[in-house]
C-alpha cells in the first residue's frame, strides 16, 4: 500500500476513464482574510500591499477590483483609480496558517494535491479517499467546508484535465462552481479569447492577435508546425489546449527549485554599507523559511534592480549546501560588494538559494524505505 508521502503524481486512469480534476481557487484570498479578521473592512475597497510610493498591490478585494485595482499594480496607480482604497500590510504568517488548514481539508479527499500558491491548488479525485463517485460533489463539499471552517469563500472548477479545470474555476468567480464535461470541452475552448487561456500571458496574446489568432477556434485552425515555429515548445501545448486536451498529471509535492525573498526600497541605495544592511533583513526572511522547512541549497544568488529598472543577478555555487545563516550572509555580501560603487541607485534587492536539498523530506523518505 502506498502512503500519501510516497505518491508523486496522479496515476493513469484505467480502461481509458477520464481523470477527475478539481481546481480550487480562493476568492481574493489575502484581502478576504483581512476583511474576515477586521469587520470594519467588509464591503470596502481593500488592497494588501505597500501604500508607499513604490509599493505594489499584492491582492485586491472585489470591491477594489470594481475600480480596476489589480494585483501587481503599483500602489500609486491603484490609489489613483480608487481614492478610498484601504491599504493593509501583508500578514503572511496568517495567510500561510489559513492555507495550511485548507490543504488539510483537501487531504481528507485525496493525497494527490498540487499546490500552485497559498490560495490555489489542483486535486486529482479520480480515485478519492471517500469513494465519492462525483467530482462535482467533492468540490461542493470542499467549498462548503472551507466556508464553514475558515469563513472564506472559494471557487472551484471541475473537468477532465488541468487546463479546463483552471478555466472552469475562473468562469463563475467569486464563490462559484463550474463543470466542463468531456462533451463540453472542445466547444467551450473555441469560444474563449486566447488571452483567457491559462499559460498565455499578455505578450503572447498580443503576438497571437498579430497573426490573426484571437479565439480558441482561431488557435485550433493552426497547424502544430505553425505554432511551434512561432511559439517554440509552448506551441505544442497551445495546439492541444485548443482542442480541450491536456495530458499533464496532477503532481503532488512539487519540488521547489529555489527559496528567496526581495524588497523594494522607498529610497534608492547608493552605498555598499546601506545595501548590506538591507540585505541582512532579507536574509533573515529566507533563513527563517529554511530553518522551518529544513531546506538547504548550494547556489546563492543576489538580485539587484536599479533605479532605471535594469536588473542583474550574481550567483555562486558551492560543493556543499549552505548550512548556517552566517554562511549565507557572508556569501551574499561577497556577491554584493564587487558591484559597488554604483552609478544608478538600487531600488530592489533580493537573495535566493537554489540547488536545494530538503533535509526533513529526505529523512522521511529514507525512513519510509527501511
Amino acid at each position: 500500500m502506498l502512503s500519501a508521502d510516497r505518491i508523486e503524481e496522479s496515476p493513469e486512469p484505467e480502461d481509458g476513464m477520464a481523470r477527475k480534476i478539481i481546481h480550487v481557487d480562493m476568492d481574493a484570498f489575502y484581502a478576504s482574510v483581512e476583511q474576515r479578521d477586521n469587520p470594519e473592512l467588509r464591503g470596502k475597497p481593500v488592497a494588501v500591499g505597500g501604500a508607499e510610493a513604490r509599493g505594489v498591490v499584492a491582492a485586491a478585494s472585489y470591491e477594489a477590483r470594481k475600480f480596476g485595482v489589480r494585483s501587481a499594480m503599483p500602489s500609486v496607480i491603484a490609489r489613483r483609480k480608487c481614492p478610498d482604497l484601504i491599504f493593509m500590510k501583508p500578514r503572511f504568517d496568517v495567510y500561510k496558517a489559513v492555507s495550511l488548514r485548507i490543504r488539510q481539508i483537501f487531504a481528507e479527499y485525496t493525497p494527490i494535491i498540487e499546490p500552485l500558491s497559498l490560495d490555489e491548488a489542483y486535486l486529482d479525485v479520480t480515485e478519492n479517499l471517500k469513494g465519492i463517485v462525483s467530482a462535482t460533489w467533492i468540490a461542493e463539499e470542499i467549498r462548503a467546508r472551507i466556508r464553514s471552517e475558515t469563513q472564506l469563500t472559494a471557487s472551484a472548477g471541475v473537468s477532465y484535465n488541468k487546463f479546463l479545470a483552471k478555466l472552469a474555476s475562473d468562469h463563475r468567480k467569486p464563490d462559484g462552481l463550474f463543470v466542463i464535461t468531456p462533451e463540453m470541452g472542445p466547444a467551450f475552448v473555441e469560444t474563449l479569447p486566447v488571452r483567457k487561456f491559462h499559460g498565455i500571458g499578455p505578450a503572447t496574446a498580443r503576438k497571437m492577435e498579430q497573426i490573426g489568432v484571437r479565439t480558441g477556434l482561431d488557435l485550433r485552425a493552426q497547424t502544430l508546425d505553425f505554432l511551434q515555429q512561432h511559439f517554440g515548445k509552448a506551441g505544442s501545448y497551445y495546439y492541444w489546449a485548443a482542442r480541450g486536451i491536456d495530458e499533464r498529471p496532477v503532481r503532488a509535492d512539487r519540488i521547489r527549485k529555489s527559496v528567496g525573498a526581495e524588497n523594494t526600497f522607498p529610497v534608492d541605495l547608493f552605498t555598499y554599507e546601506a545595501a548590506r544592511d538591507q540585505l541582512r533583513d532579507i536574509i533573515d526572511t529566507v533563513w527563517s523559511y529554511c530553518e522551518r522547512s529544513g531546506t538547504r541549497g548550494r547556489t546563492v544568488t543576489v538580485k539587484i534592480k536599479y533605479a532605471n529598472f535594469r536588473q542583474i543577478t550574481r550567483s555562486r555555487t558551492g560543493q556543499m549546501p549552505v548550512s548556517t545563516r552566517s554562511e549565507l550572509e557572508q556569501l551574499g555580501n561577497a556577491l554584493l560588494e564587487p558591484l559597488f560603487p554604483v552609478v544608478k541607485g538600487i531600488r530592489l534587492l533580493g537573495i535566493s538559494l537554489s540547488s536545494l536539498l530538503t533535509e526533513k523530506r529526505d529523512d522521511k523518505r529514507r525512513a519510509a524505505d527501511l
